[in-house]
Formats: structure tokens, C-alpha cells, sequence
């Protein structure tokens, strides 16, 4: 029997350690389908911050989630934290951050194996501390399944969201005619493809095609501002109107999603729905690019000296030209929706 049989045959307990930001988040739960699917019968647990647990609402290889308030008394709330945690006994504890609060919770967690990345200050603490490397062509899930390679297998698992039958029966209204989903936020300016290139954009959609702009509460007024100056007549704001696993099963029926380097890009990934991402000052070699089997890359298509000019965005460019964005043409994000659909739609007339 193997190493992966061995622990099999015991009821394992794991701990995912991830409370950065949603898009993180979704690109853990890679390391929840590996888990499970060498130890079916496991315990594992996912550790995150609040705001991001209705991510993983129902998720049917879950046992518990835990919710880390980093807002309010973080300190205290920390301290409370790592007591559950300790009362847990895990047998292995998995920590994708690099950042001190996740490193204490991780070293005195008690754990009998405590994995971690080497750039986390704590990592000397821990039984395993694994090389964080950004590298041309490995993923975020690459990296992330560096710490439970080991004992389970070469292969990385993509993350995946579980909406439920609840979820789809929400979006079902939204449907009933081909549509395509833009998500046109980021909280970075420079990730953000601007407002008027939306607008451009979506212009030159078929006429024919509902449009649904997606995002958070935060984004109603620019998708509001994006409607009025629009012409195109089937465009809906759902800004603020969904959940996270909503926005997830909406995407997963559309003709095509086009989003940011930002967290709808991993949502469509999750649901394996097609995707066009659009990149401005960071690029896809950075390891965040889409993982759905039918994903597109636009971005400008000749170099430019100042990009990209760091691994997360700004929030203005630092050149002050911002021509990793504007110099993107239309027809780059048209083309990926015409190869998805050849000869079913036709460009609107402009």
C-alpha cells in the first residue's frame, strides 16, 4: 500500500488556511478537490476571513468553515481563533498566506504537520515550508499545490464553486435568451479595463444578445454610468443583486464572460464557463489567468516598456498614459465571442 493508501485508511483532518481576498479564495479550493479526492473520507476544514464564507456555502467535501472577523477586534478575535483551531487537532495544517497573523495561526496550531510558504515569517516555525516563486507559466494553483503535493499526487486540481439548485433557480429568469456577462470593476484602476472601453465595447454587441453587468454593491454606480451612455438596448445592471455563487451560476450558461484580472475571472473558472479576460497593467504569466476550457486573453497586442509594472495593480498608472488599457481595441474582446459562437451571431451594425 502506498503512502497516499496509508493515511487513506485513517480519518484524516485538514485545515486550509486562506483569508485574503475572494479570488484567492475560489483558487484555493483546488487543494479541497485534491483532499478529496485522495482522502474521500477526511474531515477539512477552510479558515477564512468574513465576507468571503458564502463562497463556500454548502460545499458538499466541507466539514466546517471558519470565520476569522479581520475587521473588528482582529487581535482578539485572532487570539479566539487560534483557540479553536488548537482545539481542533489537526493533523495537518495548510497555510496559503505569507503574512504574520496566518503564520501564528498556523505555527502554534497545534498541528501534527504545519505547510506553509517560506516567505510567511513564521515559516520557520512550521514542519514544511515550500518556496513561493512566481515563474513564467505556473499558475497560483501550481503554486498552492506545492504544500500537499507530497501526499497526494503531481497533478494540480482546479478550483471549483458549488452554486446551488437554489442559486441556478435564482438566475433562471435571466436566461430565456442568449446573454453575456461583463464584469466591468476591479479595486485596482490599473486592473480595470476603463468605463468608456466598456461602453465601446458593449456598443458593438449583437443587437440580439442580452447584456448583464455583474459585480459587487460598490460597482451599481458604474454600471449605472456604463447604461446611460450605452446604446445597447438589452443591458441590465445585476450589480449588488447577486451572491457570490449566483454571479457563478449566472456566468456558467452565458455565451461568454468578460472580465478583469480580478475575482469573476476565477468565478467563471469555477464553473468551467467561457471566459474572456481582459488584462491591462499586470499579465497572465503572473499565474492568474482564466482555467476554463473555453478562455481568451486580450490584452494590447504589441509590448509596451512599462508593462506590466507590477504583480498587483496601482490605483492610477505610474507612466500616466494608461495605454495598456486604452490602446486595446474592440475588436480583440468581439472576436473571442465570434470564435465561441461562429455563424450563430453577427456583429451589430455600427
Amino acid at each position: 500500500m502506498g503512502l497516499g493508501g496509508i493515511f487513506a485508511s485513517f480519518v484524516q483532518k485538514f485545515l486550509i488556511i486562506q483569508t485574503a481576498f475572494i479570488g484567492d479564495v475560489v483558487l484555493a479550493t483546488g487543494l479541497i478537490e485534491k483532499l478529496h479526492q485522495h482522502f474521500p473520507k477526511a474531515e477539512i476544514d477552510f479558515l477564512l476571513r468574513k465576507g468571503n464564507e458564502t463562497l463556500l456555502t454548502n460545499h458538499p467535501f466541507l466539514h466546517e468553515l471558519l470565520v476569522w472577523d479581520k475587521k473588528k477586534n482582529k487581535q482578539k478575535n485572532l487570539l479566539n481563533m487560534l483557540s479553536k483551531v488548537r482545539a481542533k487537532g489537526y493533523d495537518k495544517v495548510i497555510n496559503l498566506q505569507r503574512f504574520a497573523a496566518t503564520g501564528i495561526l498556523t505555527a502554534f496550531s497545534g498541528g501534527k504537520e504545519t505547510i506553509g510558504f517560506d516567505k510567511n515569517p513564521f515559516s520557520f516555525l512550521f514542519s514544511k515550508k515550500v518556496n513561493h516563486i512566481i515563474k513564467e507559466g505556473q499558475h497560483e494553483i501550481d503554486r498552492n499545490h506545492e504544500l500537499i503535493r507530497s501526499f497526494t499526487d503531481e497533478v494540480p486540481a482546479k478550483p471549483r464553486l458549488y452554486p446551488s439548485p437554489e442559486d441556478f433557480d435564482f438566475t433562471k429568469e435571466f436566461k430565456h435568451l442568449p446573454y453575456v456577462c461583463v464584469a466591468p470593476a476591479s479595486v485596482w484602476f490599473t486592473k480595470q479595463f476603463p468605463k468608456e472601453k466598456w461602453i465601446s465595447f458593449i456598443d458593438k454587441l449583437p443587437a440580439e444578445l442580452k447584456v448583464y453587468l455583474i459585480g459587487a454593491p460598490s460597482d451599481q454606480s458604474m454600471c449605472a454610468q456604463i447604461i446611460a451612455a450605452s446604446t445597447h438596448q438589452h443591458l441590465i445592471s445585476l450589480a449588488g443583486k447577486l451572491s457570490f455563487l449566483q454571479s457563478a451560476a449566472l456566468m456558467k450558461d452565458a455565451v461568454m464572460n468578460y472580465v478583469n484580472d480580478s475575482a469573476p475571472l476565477h468565478f467563471a473558472s469555477a464553473v468551467n464557463a467561457p471566459t474572456t479576460a481582459v488584462y491591462c497593467s499586470t499579465v497572465p504569466s503572473f499565474g492568474f489567468g482564466p482555467l476554463s476550457d473555453e478562455r481568451f486573453i486580450v490584452e494590447k497586442s504589441e509590448k509596451l516598456y512599462c508593462r506590466p509594472c507590477g504583480l498587483h495593480g496601482y490605483k492610477a498608472c505610474p507612466e500616466g498614459h494608461f495605454r495598456c488599457a486604452l490602446e486595446i481595441k474592440d475588436q480583440q474582446l468581439l472576436e473571442t465571442l465570434h470564435t465561441k459562437t461562429p455563424g450563430k451571431i453577427s456583429p451589430a451594425s455600427k
